[in-house]
């Protein structure tokens, strides 16, 4: 899956850390959810992270599609609440 981080870049993750990603994701859900701002910080945070140590990181030259794209970095907790609802960012 070739995942984009929005201002940043995109990166060819595997099925597992795909999965994992999912995991964080319906976490980050819940917390928007439950108006934990600390939690969905941390949680988003973990997300980009994972994303940056285990993706590759395709080229500027490479003009495939993106499967998902991640809000960049610096969004808000009010941003979020527009992204991360429902089935989140990777749906089931």
């Amino acid at each position: 899956m070739i995942v984009r981080i929005a201002t940043e870049g995109q990166y060819r993750l595997t099925d597992e850390a795909v999965a994992r990603v999912n995991v964080l994701d319906n976490e980050a859900v819940a917390a928007v959810e439950a108006g934990d701002e600390t939690r969905f910080a941390e949680l988003f945070a973990q997300i980009l992270a994972l994303i940056r140590a285990e993706g590759t990181a395709l080229s500027e030259d490479d003009l495939q599609g993106s499967d998902v794209i991640v809000p960049p970095p610096d969004t808000s907790f009010e941003e979020a609440r527009l992204e991360f609802s429902g089935d989140g960012l990777i749906p089931d």
